[in-house]
């Protein structure tokens, strides 16, 4: 919609006797805005889309190695705590709050209350949760088709933003334009308005 807009105002490329020099300019601004749309706009998306890209499957390399799934096994069922203490820590819905032990990757023996996706959580029981190398816990590690998603949806807002800003600076150029033309035919209508219609004026 907006690349239509700006190329409303290519119809002054025309040659006639009326055409102004800002029609001309209007033109230029008219093409310029259109290029920049279609052409730099798309180009913005794909270079911050990629860059995106490379950072956030770089976060997913760092994440998975760093972050470990380990089985923790129950050692009680606790009373609920307030809600979302820490469900997204255990990857999925707020289940029971239970007292657990887990043995860290660095071999330290670990024991905590967690959120357990266990309907009825008994005494040995076992879930898996993520932990760093000492064995603290952490988020899921970022998979590489979610990283690419994000990816593509930064892409394509760094596209969108980068037309409308085209299109805002092409809407408030042409209003400055207006403004100097609206000014210009003021000073001349205060020069020539007080002779328009007398017989003879300016003879």
């Amino acid at each position: 919609m907006r690349a239509v807009r700006a190329v409303s105002g290519l119809w002054r490329w025309r040659r006639n006797p009326l055409r102004r020099a800002t029609d001309l300019a209007e033109a230029w601004l008219a093409l310029t805005a259109l290029l920049l749309v279609t052409l730099a706009a798309p180009l913005i998306g794909v270079l911050s889309g990629s860059a995106a890209h490379t950072w956030l499957q770089r976060s997913v390399r760092v994440q998975q190695q760093s972050r470990h799934l380990v089985t923790a096994a129950v050692v009680r069922e606790l009373d609920p705590a307030p809600a979302a203490t820490d469900p997204e820590l255990v990857g999925g819905a707020p289940g029971s709050r239970v007292l657990a032990r887990w043995t860290a990757p660095d071999g330290t023996a670990r024991r905590e209350a967690v959120q357990a996706r266990l309907p009825d959580p008994r005494p040995g029981d076992t879930f898996r949760i993520w932990t760093d190398g000492h064995g603290d816990r952490v988020a899921r590690p970022l998979d590489p088709g979610t990283a690419t998603a994000h990816a593509v949806l930064a892409g394509a807002g760094a596209a969108l933003l980068a037309a409308g800003l085209f299109e805002g600076g092409r809407r408030l150029v042409l209003r400055r334009m207006l403004l100097r033309r609206y000014a210009c035919w003021g000073r001349e209508w205060g020069r020539v308005g007080p002779d328009w219609g007398r017989t003879g004026a300016g003879s």
